[in-house]
């Protein structure tokens, strides 16, 4: 694995991830109702940071592989999508529409797996916890919407 191709990815992770700091969940998020199966506050910077390094492996050893266009592509989809989502739910509030990147951001992530371990067993193993998280992901935004129909986005003044 090339150590400035898994560097480049991390950066490109820590893009995506600063949209978390700068739309941090804070009080309005504490006030809504949640599923049972909400993953408790400490574990979500512990996924993500996990989830950043081990993608950041897979993308650096696909990199290099004959034949990665559509693993790679589907890498800057995920970003992309991922990056979107966050504004979108914590950001403007929007439980319901933030499901509009939500949608395209697991089918990259199933992308992502499924053409990684086309080229690399171990890049598309990395693949795999990010699929796991971004489905429960999936159902907490579905559950969420759910349980708080009526919550309205942000007010911009």
């Amino acid at each position: 694995m090339d150590t400035t191709l898994f560097f480049l990815f991390l950066i490109a992770c820590s893009a995506a991830g600063a949209t978390g700091a700068a739309f941090p969940p804070g009080a309005w998020y504490d006030t809504l109702r949640k599923p049972w199966f909400t993953p408790p506050d400490w574990a979500f910077p512990v996924a993500w940071t996990t989830i950043y390094l081990l993608i950041s492996f897979a993308g650096a050893r696909v990199a290099v592989v004959e034949g990665n266009a559509y693993a790679l592509a589907f890498w800057a989809v995920q970003a992309g999508f991922s990056t979107l989502w966050t504004p979108l739910f914590f950001g403007l509030r929007l439980i319901r529409n933030s499901l509009f990147a939500m949608a395209p951001l697991w089918l990259a992530v199933l992308g992502c797996t499924v053409t990684h371990f086309q080229l690399d067993f171990w890049a598309g193993l990395a693949f795999v916890p990010y699929l796991a998280w971004v489905t429960v992901a999936a159902a907490l935004n579905v559950a969420m919407w759910r349980l708080n129909p009526d919550v309205p986005p942000l007010r911009r003044s």
